[in-house]
């Protein structure tokens, strides 16, 4: 799981299109604070959230969303800092920070490497 984290235009959805294409996703991949969550069929699916639109964890729960999550595939959920509770202790968080009109900063927590991993 990855929890996406930044400002309107940080880049969010721009990442996940990019995670997608990894996916092997052939699809074209849309934000989805509309319709909320947004399947897409590659190697492993990837379920694509969007918590914008969301009141909290018993709003995601609500949508069925968080069945979604645990489905065996890739979910990386937008506005992740909307559902605290409902995120697993592994997740792995990006937060994107805004530093120029064409450059962002990546912080990057939750990724536990072991030392074979990060060579």
């Amino acid at each position: 799981m990855l929890a996406l984290r930044g400002g309107l235009g940080a880049g969010k959805t721009c990442l996940a299109r990019g995670i997608a294409r990894g996916l092997g996703v052939r699809e074209t991949v849309t934000s989805p604070t509309y319709t909320i969550v947004s399947e897409y069929a590659g190697f492993l699916p990837l379920y694509h959230i969007d918590a914008y639109r969301l009141e909290g964890d018993d709003d995601f729960e609500n949508t069925g969303a968080g069945e979604l999550v645990w489905g065996g595939g890739v979910s990386v959920i937008e506005w992740s800092e909307r559902l605290s509770s409902s995120l697993p202790d592994d997740a792995i968080t990006i937060e994107i920070e805004i530093s120029g009109p064409d450059s962002r900063v990546f912080h990057i927590s939750g990724l536990d490497l072991d030392e074979s991993a990060r060579d």
